[in-house]
């Protein structure tokens, strides 16, 4: 097991990622704090929860060691050659562990790729969600699938399929911070399969979809509640929202409204957080093609504590019927960082497909 220690940083602080040097200073500069060690752990902990003694090896210090530290595993440290907090780090950390079945790394869609370049065609793939975005479909849908998906595999009860082409994707976050997705196809991956606990490759927008979209959106709109903070998300569905209002989304980042008044554009998770007071807060969503999630992924400005201030009746999802129809799971996912929120998140919820017309969709804490 290997671990990215800068994977997702830039999230909250509205980066879109991390990949190279300068991107990190600048999310450290603006406060962003790591986040995948501490999911790693998350998964380690229900893997020695169910599995006491499991045997695992793992990378030395901040690349994984760390993070296993007290729990009830057999964990065996190898030392990369050195530290560089470059890709390099991933893979000599996977060249320091050796021939393994699996490979288990906490990181995002990059360290995906670096892992998948490094690794034997035979060995599995097994990704701990901590990037941004992530369109590969080798991540489990939170850290706690992936110790149960690992509990699994130790057990051998059966419960585990695989995969052998799932898809490992890459988009290049510099056209991604200028507002231009452009993911890339760089191999595919052998992954193990337990429903519900892998996440699909993202899929892409509907092309038919435009009319019934905007005219959800635009019903919506209208029911805007007079004082209330609007938290619009990224992506094609919530910026619809941003339209209705006569207003240009940030396609791939987070705005925030007030009585149709713009108050923050690309907004860092700190920005939400600052215009936040005793009004009530409503947060617009759209769903991510094929994955289903709702929350956790490419919107990490939107905090648990701004989450849980607007409540799951406090959310407003907008989505095709097609897009929900395809999605590779009948069921919307919450991994919002904090497990608490997302099980109180849990339950049903009405998705607007069109103008008065809504579909009913189970959300899942994954």
């Amino acid at each position: 097991m290997t671990v990215n220690p800068i994977a997702g940083m830039g999230g909250a602080v509205g980066l879109k990622g991390t990949d190279g040097p300068d991107a990190v200073a600048e999310a450290k500069r603006r406060g962003a704090v790591a986040q995948s060690g501490p999911r790693a752990r998350r998964a380690l902990a229900i893997l020695a929860k169910r599995c006491p003694g499991a045997r695992i090896s793992i990378a030395a210090g901040s690349l994984g060691g760390d993070w296993a530290e007290g729990l009830e595993l057999d964990v065996d440290v190898v030392t990369p050659e050195l530290m560089t907090g470059t890709a390099r780090d991933t893979r000599q950390a996977i060249d320091a562990l050796g021939d393994v079945d699996i490979l288990v790394f906490a990181g995002g869609d990059g360290t995906a790729r670096d892992a998948a370049g490094a690794i034997s065609s035979e060995a599995g793939m097994l990704g701990i969600p901590c990037g941004v975005k992530m369109h590969s479909g080798v991540f489990a849908v939170s850290p706690e699938s992936a110790g149960h998906i690992l509990a699994d595999l130790v057990e051998g009860n059966g419960r585990v399929g695989w995969k052998e082409d799932a898809e490992v994707m890459d988009i290049d976050e510099v056209a991604l911070r200028a507002g231009r997705l452009a993911p890339r196809l760089y191999g595919l991956a052998r992954v193990p399969v337990v429903a519900n606990r892998m996440q699909a490759a993202k899929g892409g927008p509907r092309r038919d979809s435009a009319s019934a979209l905007a005219a959800a959106a635009h019903e919506c709109a209208r029911a805007c509640e007079p004082g209330a903070l609007y938290i619009i998300g990224p992506g094609t569905s919530a910026g619809a929202f941003a339209r209705a209002l006569g207003q240009a989304p940030t396609l791939l980042g987070v705005d925030v409204f007030r009585d149709g008044q713009c108050l923050g554009k690309d907004a860092t998770a700190a920005m939400i957080e600052a215009l936040l007071d005793e009004r009530p807060v409503r947060i617009v969503l759209g769903v991510t093609g094929q994955q289903g999630f709702l929350l956790g992924r490419g919107n990490q400005q939107i905090s648990a504590d701004v989450i849980r201030r607007a409540g799951r009746d406090g959310l407003r999802v907008l989505a095709t019927e097609d897009k929900l129809s395809s999605l590779s799971a009948p069921v919307l996912f919450v991994d919002t960082g904090d497990p608490g929120l997302d099980q109180e998140l849990a339950g049903f919820i009405r998705v607007q497909t069109d103008k008065g017309r809504f579909m009913m969709m189970r959300v899942v804490a994954s």
